[in-house]
């Protein structure tokens, strides 16, 4: 049973819409969002997955209840493609339901954290399918008025679905013939309103943070209010005078969607489809410039993603950072109790990709090899070259010394590499018969037509003590699996969080936050405490 911690109602491990029979079984937390807490539920008849929202009655006013009420009648009212589905509203004594279409990769603010600023390919990608969610809201008369990046969602096929309808309204354009001219007046400016929001997520998108960001709450609404932002020089033309027009002032000035979709910066490369990949790493599209549509060809990794970075230097930063964030929580010293209470814990922070197994060959072949959690391998050999083969059993990429990317399929890779790519196919052989012997089919993942953009997180250094392996991949998180403890940590410096692995091989989430504001399970503090360390004695021998 799960608890609602403000007034301690259980919610039900099996939640029964009585209006059609249905019964769905509560699994996997979420998150909270507002007063609401998220879990992944099944249909027990059909076996479908979806979101459940619930929201306990106790916690809400009246007109809380009222403002629900409003927006279930606005999000049941549309079906688009790029809006999140609604399956079900229900209540009984004590919670209301809704059933949600599941979208498992989060939001686009997570991807944010994440990645920062993105290349323009995506942030088409992205934008394009919001544009086409707003139209269809807009045909139909909805203002979403609560635009932003945290109510942006991706399902596993990387599609974006506009959710979040509680700040929605409609315009019933039967009625405007009768309303008088003041209460026109405070409706405000309508859909451009949206349009704003639009802007906004775009600039943050391409930019990396916000337009009008700063360190006081109290300065960011007087740059709101003075329309004080700045676009950087290394925006390109079409991208920078579509958010100028949508973030101009006068909002009778700002254009329209289908004005927005017809401006420039779309005619540039749109992917049809983007790779699982770019949820924590840049596609191989990054240099693309508008008249180029296949690869990027050979470029370090780091360069792409952080604006030319590429030394030892720029993964020292991540873990400097993470140093920092680790010793912030240790000073705080937060209380050492028990607690896996699913309410302080964030699975929205929990990494895309980590490393599931390991095996150091240094001493017999001088290399180390591992295994994602994606099925893809890895080895990092003692000339600092790297070799991964993706999920899907047929990419490859060869990373040399330097950084320099390059990409070949199985049955088709350069002569002086039959050595490693021979090592590279006895690591997958030996994976699989370790499944065998486990009693385990080994993930079958098809190839896919985005797997030609894929770029994922390869080891970046290792380092081993008697009781403990640290691994740090290049889209910064550090992993520590301590063999003595059966027990792992993978903390990450962008979402500023940490990730427990027990000794179940559960997963516990946490941001670092709210580990200072908490009580923190004390195994996981020891780890941290450890971490810190260890990180320290990286840092000082770089």
């Amino acid at each position: 049973m799960a608890h609602n911690q403000a007034d301690d109602v259980v919610i039900p491990e099996v939640i029964i819409d009585t209006s059609t029979n249905s019964k769905y079984a509560r699994g996997k937390f979420y998150g909270k969002e507002g007063f609401a807490k998220c879990y992944a539920i099944k249909d027990m008849a059909t076996g479908r997955k979806y979101a459940g929202k619930i929201v306990s009655k106790k916690l809400l006013m009246s007109n809380h209840k009222v403002k629900i009420a409003r927006e279930m009648i606005i999000h049941k009212s549309v079906n688009h493609k790029h809006i999140v589905g609604i399956h079900g509203f229900f209540e009984d004594d004590e919670f209301f339901y809704v059933v949600l279409e599941l979208c498992r990769r989060r939001s686009l603010m997570e991807l944010h954290k994440r990645r920062k600023a993105l290349t323009e390919p995506e942030t088409r990608y992205y934008m394009k399918q919001v544009l086409d969610g707003v139209l269809y809201l807009h045909d139909n008369g909805i203002i979403h008025r609560d635009l932003k990046l945290s109510n942006l969602f991706l399902n596993d096929d990387m599609d974006v679905k506009i959710g979040c309808f509680g700040l929605a309204t409609k315009i019933e354009y039967e009625n405007i013939n009768f309303m008088a001219r003041e209460t026109i007046n405070k409706m405000g400016p309508g859909f451009a309103v949206d349009i704003w929001s639009l802007g906004c997520i775009m600039y943050t998108l391409l930019v990396g943070k916000p337009p009008f960001e700063t360190n006081s709450v109290v300065e960011t609404y007087e740059r709101i209010k003075r329309c004080d932002y700045k676009i950087p020089t290394q925006i390109k033309a079409p991208a920078a005078n579509l958010i100028t027009s949508m973030l101009l002032p006068d909002p009778e000035k700002r254009p329209t969607v289908r004005k927005i979709i017809s401006s420039d910066f779309f005619n540039g490369y749109i992917p049809s489809k983007l790779p699982l990949s770019c949820l924590t790493v840049a596609p191989r599209l990054q240099s693309m410039d508008v008249e180029e549509h296949v690869s990027l060809g050979r470029r370090p990794l780091a360069e792409v993603n952080n604006g030319g970075k590429n030394s030892p230097a720029y993964y020292n930063d991540h873990l400097r950072t993470l140093h920092s964030q680790l010793q912030k929580v240790l000073t705080n010293k937060p209380s050492r109790l028990q607690s896996d209470a699913e309410e302080i814990t964030d699975p929205a922070a929990q990494p895309f990709i980590w490393i599931s197994d390991w095996a150091d060959r240094t001493e017999s072949f001088g290399h180390f090899c591992y295994r994602l959690c994606d099925s893809g391998v890895g080895i990092m050999f003692d000339d600092e070259s790297r070799i991964v083969q993706l999920a899907n059993q047929k990419n490859v990429h060869y990373i040399e010394r330097d950084g320099t990317e390059n990409y070949y399929t199985m049955d088709n890779t350069p002569l002086y590499l039959k050595e490693k790519m021979k090592f590279l196919s006895d690591f997958r052989k030996h994976t699989k018969e370790q499944f065998t012997k486990a009693g385990l089919s080994p993930a079958f993942v098809r190839v896919q037509e985005s797997d030609s953009l894929s770029r994922v997180p390869y080891l970046h250094r290792w380092h081993r003590t008697t009781s403990t392996v640290i691994m740090q991949l290049t889209n910064g998180t550090v992993q520590m699996n301590f063999n003595d403890r059966h027990t792992s940590i993978i903390m990450c410096p962008l979402m500023a969080a940490v990730t427990y692995i027990d000794t179940e091989k559960n997963f516990h989430t946490y941001r670092f936050s709210t580990i200072m504001k908490n009580v923190c399970n004390p195994a996981l503090l020891s780890c941290l405490d450890y971490a810190a360390s260890k990180i320290e004695n990286l840092l000082r021998s770089q």
